[in-house]
């Protein structure tokens, strides 16, 4: 069975995210990248070696990226295997947006659960070395 491995990212929409940004960093001590405005906190146990890491960003109060404008925040989960969990999720009756984006540090796609939330899935890629 495809599953969640972890969470991969936590997202908050924000009236003025970089004074947001700053709170977090001056009182909770998020290391908040000063160019791209998120903070990555890697894992060392994780696998597949190079893709454990949580990340935490503001986003705009207007984003669409969380889908319903009334839905303040969205969670990223890791899963080990998108295609066979999104048959999973549709065999079910899950909401699967037909959005997909693919980058070099992974594939991404979108459902939502019976409360109207956006739920973002990313499955992490590895890089192969080459032989």
């Amino acid at each position: 069975m495809a599953r969640v491995t972890g969470i991969g990212g936590i997202f908050l929409r924000a009236q003025d995210p970089k004074t947001l940004r700053a709170w977090y960093a001056e009182h909770l001590g998020l290391d908040v990248h000063a160019v791209y405005g998120f903070a990555s906190m890697p894992w060392s146990d994780e696998l597949p070696p190079g893709t454990g890491l949580t990340t935490w960003s503001l986003f705009p109060a207007d984003t669409k990226h969380f889908g319903d404008a009334g839905k303040s925040a969205m969670v990223n989960y890791r899963v080990d295997d998108l295609e066979g969990l999104l048959a999973q999720l549709r065999e079910a009756g899950v909401p699967i947006d037909p959005k997909r984006e693919d980058y070099s540090y992974g594939r991404f796609a979108w459902i939502v659960d019976p409360e109207g939330n956006r739920i973002e899935l990313w499955e992490p890629l590895v890089d192969t070395p080459e032989e």
